[in-house]
């Protein structure tokens, strides 16, 4: 793995990592969402200016390329967006920025919902799943919890 430098995002920088989200999630994440789903990540995720000012971003960059992003809400407690490029899946890029999730969290428990696609990456972080899997608003996740140790 090159030399990875994780960094807090503002919102000047904002609208690139939406744009690696809304790619990735096109590519990996919609194929498992009806076309409802899709529209609702859209709307609730990338589309809406009060949620966006709710989430902390973090983003994974080798130098001014931007790999990877996890965004949380609740004060660190809650993961509400987590993408890397396809690229660049497998390279510890997830991991590290996780770790970084973890260590700017002042609770012992982050929550996620997981999408399908993700719910193995969960759970090889140390995920475990609170409820099956459920739909809302044509999304489909598995509601998780990480306990710090």
């Amino acid at each position: 793995m090159a030399m990875i430098k994780i960094m807090e995002i503002g919102t000047d920088s904002r609208e690139e990592a939406l744009n690696l989200v809304w790619k990735t999630f096109r590519q990996y994440e919609a194929p498992d969402y009806s076309a409802e789903g899709v529209e609702t990540f859209y709307q609730s995720a990338i589309a809406n200016e009060a949620y966006l000012k709710s989430i902390q971003i973090y983003g994974a960059y080798d130098g001014d390329t931007l790999l990877g992003v996890i965004a949380t809400r609740n004060g660190g407690n809650h993961i509400a967006l987590f993408f890397v490029d396809g690229a660049h899946h497998r390279q510890g890029i997830g991991k590290a920025l996780f770790q970084t999730v973890v260590e700017n969290s002042a609770s012992d428990e982050i929550t996620v919902n997981s999408s399908p696609y993700a719910v193995e990456v969960y759970h090889r972080l140390g995920f475990a799943d609170t409820a099956p899997e459920q739909i809302t608003g044509g999304m489909r996740y598995t509601p998780m919890i990480y306990r710090k140790r």
